[in-house]
């Protein structure tokens, strides 16, 4: 697959998931939105129907005081006429029921009494007219009196509330027109009634913008949404109005809860997410480990070549019969054919070893060895390679403390391997120069070898150690190799617990590998 052909996925799946986030969090918005709107509207009908409830009680007690006034009025005057019984009159009263129906669909009931006075006849008219007094006429203009009468005091009354309501009520401060103990109660029952069983904060704010009662402890700067506010009174003049403003403390996490889905729409979202960009990562290493596969067979069709057409050739020779008759050109093809041969050995062993590295962890035989000793006798075999075209080898064993604990083949692999590649990638118009040091830091063994050779470029500095992975040449193939030595190297350091490192040489010439190795613990 090509790589152009992957981002394309990639963008693409990438546009999905945006497209499909976008869609979450504007649904989400519109609910949360939504159920605000719903929540304030509740409120407020809530509050009205308080403020309802408030002018039915006020207009209830100035009812009550007009009766009570009405009675005390009546029976002074009855009381005051002492000729009233002499003259032939009697009081009577008469009582009326009152009902006010509240918001809760109660009904209170509240008596009136109507007081009138008639002429008592002397007995003996009373008996010579009973017939008449009998009459339906009679009786039935008597009821249509008492009705009149009736209708007349409870408009009267009524008429005396309005008055006393509409001139006289707003003249008072709210504290005395409000019980705040009633009004809580009545809060708590409306927001029950329309399914709001919320804590809540009150307060009463008067005509002048003071705060007159405050139910409990408000933030100092709440938020206007949070706040919702109601006119005490409507009817008032808009000079002398007074204001109910209810808090709500946890109405975020009362309207978040409508949304709760959106927390396993939002774990589903990020799974979705993890596993498109690690299904990216996953499609890009295979694509770059086919390239190296690619580039390993194109490497390992190179290092095969020489030596099968070495054998081959040399196999022919063999069957000329003049060769057989020398024993020396005898013994030279066969020294040919087995060195051949060993180097097929070598490069086959090479790649099954590092397989066998890849699915366990290799099988070290550790003991305690110097790591200065080790450099040195590793530099003194490795000499005669360096001198044989033309260059030095110097060490430089600095370390105090060199007591390791390692497998000392695989390290001496490892340097002989990081020697070599300085070999390989010397620069044929400058004589080679390497260098092996050791020194102590940090309570550690660090070992360094340096070259002066063609480099490694900075964005390869890291990748060199990866399996089959070798420096871009183009199709240049003068450096024979499979890409494996240093992915063997860092794996063999890797299994003794310790680090390697490459840099650029000093001035940006040359390479420079450093191997952090742990001391044994005195």
């Amino acid at each position: 697959m090509k790589k152009s052909t992957i981002w394309l996925l990639a963008v693409v799946m990438a546009f999905a998931f945006a497209g499909l986030l976008y869609l979450q969090v504007n649904y989400v918005s519109i609910i949360l939105k939504t159920r605000s709107e719903q929540f304030n509207e509740t409120v407020k009908r809530s509050l009205r129907q308080v403020s309802k409830n408030l002018e039915l009680d006020e207009t209830r007690k100035y009812l009550e005081e007009d009766i009570k006034r009405d009675e005390a009025n009546s029976n002074f005057m009855y009381q005051n006429a002492p000729n009233a019984q002499s003259l032939g009159q009697v009081m009577n009263s008469e009582s009326y029921q009152l009902q006010i129906k509240d918001s809760n669909g109660a009904v209170q009931q509240i008596e009136l009494k109507s007081f009138h006075s008639h002429q008592v006849q002397p007995l003996s008219a009373l008996s010579s007219r009973q017939a008449t007094a009998n009459s339906i006429v009679n009786t039935s203009r008597d009821l249509q009196k008492t009705l009149k009468r009736r209708y007349q005091y409870q408009g009267g009354l009524i008429e005396e509330v309005i008055y006393n309501i509409l001139y006289t009520a707003n003249l008072k401060p709210i504290e005395e027109r409000v019980d705040f103990k009633k009004l809580n109660n009545y809060l708590k029952s409306e927001l029950i009634n329309n399914g709001l069983n919320l804590p809540f904060v009150f307060s009463v704010i008067n005509k002048d913008g003071n705060p007159v009662y405050v139910s409990g402890e408000l933030p100092k700067q709440p938020l206007a949404s949070d706040v919702i506010t109601q006119v005490l009174f409507p009817n008032d003049p808009p000079s002398k109005l007074n204001y109910l403003r209810v808090y709500f403390p946890t109405k975020g996490d009362y309207i978040s809860s409508s949304v709760t889905f959106i927390v396993p729409s939002v774990i589903f979202s990020l799974i979705l997410l993890i596993t498109f960009v690690f299904t990216i990562y996953i499609v890009f290493r295979q694509k770059k480990l086919s390239e190296m596969k690619n580039d390993f067979i194109n490497n390992m069709t190179h290092e095969l070549k020489t030596p099968v057409s070495t054998i081959s050739l040399a196999s022919q020779m063999l069957k000329d019969s003049d060769i057989t008759k020398s024993p020396d050109v005898f013994k030279h093809i066969s020294g040919v054919i087995n060195d051949e041969t060993k180097r097929l050995s070598f490069l086959v062993e090479k790649v099954l070893q590092m397989s066998l590295f890849e699915r366990q962890k290799a099988t070290l035989k550790l003991k305690e060895i110097d790591a200065n000793d080790l450099v040195a006798n590793v530099a003194n075999t490795f000499v005669l390679k360096v001198e044989k075209y033309g260059g030095t080898l110097d060490i430089d064993l600095q370390a105090t403390e060199s007591e390791i604990y390692v497998d000392e083949m695989h390290i001496t692999n490892v340097l002989f391997n990081l020697m070599d590649n300085a070999v390989k990638y010397r620069r044929p118009e400058v004589p080679l120069t390497l260098m092996a040091r050791t020194w102590n830091e940090n309570g550690k063994l660090l070992i360094s070898v340096e070259d002066n050779g063609i480099g490694i470029k900075k964005e390869y500095l890291k990748k060199v150690f990866d399996r089959f992975f070798r420096v871009p040449t183009g199709n240049v193939h003068d450096v024979k190799g499979f890409g494996l030595g240093l992915a063997y190297v860092r794996k063999i350091i890797e299994d003794h617990k310790g680090s390697i490192r490459a840099e650029n040489g000093n001035g940006n010439i040359g390479t420079k590998f450093i191997i952090t190795l742990p001391l044994i613990k005195k």
